[in-house]
């Protein structure tokens, strides 16, 4: 059945007008009065709804059933990287909202290639939410992961101390620890925040100042992964 994500309070027989993003996306599929189809809010569960009416722009339904469905992963983690260029940062975004994860931190760090600034920032954090709510109406999740405003690396690093109990950075530097012996010695639900870089990885002294604060370099294994690959692979054995 097809899910729309539906960021209002959801009530049981509460008739209402789906907001702009989930109408037209009703209206691209052609559904007809009558048809069933799912809501969830981003709270936890999903409902089942009808649609009530097709207008030119607006979607009325009514709200059946609660459903009380969860398929979120034990562990809540959440992603710090420096932004890759292009569509990558879509994709992966994309892709770590199918995996599950809790937020999303895009970073100006010394390697990036994609500088966002004013309008655009806000803009394209916008855009990469809605790929998020997206992504969560395609593959199940009932709680879009977050994506946070870009921040600068500097700033975001001396704020990120309460982020998570365990911070990581993924890092090909000498002494890194494998990420899967880190989080072995962890419980299975201790939220886990990944910091990684762009192509060409954080600066030295980014991966320096990353230490010096706590985070814990990790490393994934000997090759070298594209940017996208590394982020992805680490939530993959964080979330298993």
């Amino acid at each position: 059945m097809p899910r729309f994500h539906c960021p209002v309070p959801l009530t049981a027989g509460a008739e209402l007008d789906l907001p702009p993003a989930a109408a037209r996306h009703v209206q691209v599929l052609r559904h007809q009065p009558g048809d069933a189809i799912t809501l969830f809010n981003g709270e936890g569960g999903q409902w089942q709804a009808t649609v009530l009416r097709m207008g030119r722009s607006d979607v009325a339904v009514r709200v059946d059933t609660f459903e009380a469905v969860e398929r979120e992963p034990q562990r809540r983690v959440h992603l710090a990287l420096g932004m890759p260029a292009n569509e990558r940062m879509d994709w992966l975004v994309e892709k770590a909202a199918e995996l599950g994860v809790a937020s999303v931190q895009p970073l100006h760090t010394a390697h990036s290639v994609l500088r966002l600034t004013g309008e655009r920032a806000t803009k394209k954090q916008a855009h990469w939410q809605q790929v998020a709510v997206a992504a969560c109406e395609q593959c199940g999740g009932n709680r879009v992961p977050l994506v946070q405003p870009v921040a600068d690396f500097p700033a975001w690093l001396r704020e990120s101390a309460g982020t998570a109990p365990l911070r990581c950075v993924l890092s090909l530097a000498d002494g890194s620890r494998p990420l899967a012996e880190v989080l072995r010695a962890q419980p299975a639900d201790a939220p886990v925040l990944f910091l990684s870089g762009p192509e060409g990885g954080l600066s030295p002294s980014e991966d320096a100042h990353a230490r010096a604060a706590g985070f814990v370099p990790v490393t994934l294994g000997p090759r070298v992964l594209r940017a996208e690959t590394a982020a992805l692979a680490a939530l993959v054995q964080a979330l298993a």
